[in-house]
């Protein structure tokens, strides 16, 4: 535990409470925890939230002494409830987030911290990209092509798509006061949702174009689960045309947005090995919006759904 802790009234203006939300990832956790108390920014907390392990999460997070370290366990309740516990025992005025199987770059808080003085008070939230790597650590290749550069990330682009992720977003901790915390109604996406919220509310969100954030990739992440990302992100979806997060009447927006939804969800199916729901999802995609002149403008290269159909049927020869 972490004592003598001062109260947000005293602290200063540029600490940062790290949350990592932990359920039976006990094998992956040092890394993370190390990630953290290794950043260059030495001013924060890391609270970690042990969500009902049965793996030995508590006995991991005994082994770290470091003073600015402390966990919290609570029943299992999912990963948006950990978040939510996790900013409730904050301290200080930044809220950061690492999922435990992730681990950021030592710079990854000094260059998001550094923007949010640049950018000043206008500014409520600050991510940056991401790299990739394997369930060993080991990095993996780029994407081929990025098409997400440094620069304001509006709720129009948070309604294209899910961008940045958690593991690489710091955000000041009054804005949960206003829009809410995480759903814990959401398996999946919920990360988006709360983005397409605070955006949707006014407050702006920065992004920073270089990958200091390295996401692990394993048959254990929670995303690979292709019914359920298609039931929440299309939930998230309705969510924000209800709310009127990008206006109603523009409707060819909101087909765009939908299409991109049917070829991203039709993209996990086909990871899942369910190739007919594949094809079902990508015609869906193609029959809501044809033709995506500028494809780049949703982060996609150009014909990207023809090269997602000739994958396909690569596939089953």
């Amino acid at each position: 535990m972490l004592f003598g802790m001062p109260s947000s009234a005293s602290s200063p203006p540029d600490q940062v409470s790290v949350v990592i939300p932990a359920y039976n990832y006990a094998h992956f956790l040092p890394e993370a925890i190390a990630s953290v108390l290794g950043q260059t920014w030495a001013a924060l907390e890391l609270i970690i939230v042990d969500d009902g392990s049965t793996d030995d999460t508590a006995a991991v997070c005994a082994r770290f002494s470091d003073s600015r370290v402390r966990s919290v366990h609570q029943a299992n309740a999912g990963l948006s409830a950990a978040r939510n516990t996790g900013i409730r025992e904050a301290h200080f005025p930044y809220v950061a987030f690492l999922d435990a199987d992730d681990r950021w770059e030592p710079g990854f808080l000094d260059a998001v911290m550094h923007e949010f003085k640049r950018l000043g008070p206008e500014f409520s939230a600050v991510g940056t990209a991401c790299a990739r790597m394997n369930s060993s650590g080991e990095l993996l290749p780029p994407p081929r092509q990025n098409f997400l550069h440094t620069g304001e990330l509006t709720a129009t682009a948070f309604c294209l798509r899910n961008r940045p992720l958690s593991s690489s977003v710091v955000v000041r901790r009054n804005v949960f006061e206003e829009c809410g915390n995480f759903d814990p109604t959401l398996r999946s996406s919920e990360d988006r949702d709360m983005w397409i919220r605070l955006t949707g509310r006014g407050h702006r969100f920065f992004y920073l174009g270089e990958p200091l954030a390295v996401i692990r990739r394993h048959p254990q992440n929670m995303s690979k689960n292709a019914p359920r990302m298609k039931r929440n992100s299309g939930l998230v979806l309705r969510r924000a045309w209800q709310a009127g997060a990008v206006p109603r009447w523009r409707f060819t927006f909101w087909l765009r947005a939908a299409a991109i939804h049917y070829f991203l969800v039709a993209w996990t199916h086909f990871d899942d090995g369910f190739l007919g729901r594949a094809w079902l999802y990508l015609l869906i995609s193609m029959a809501l919006w044809p033709c995506f002149l500028r494809a780049d403008l949703v982060a996609e290269p150009p014909l990207f759904r023809l090269r997602a159909a000739a994958h396909f049927l690569r596939a089953r020869s």
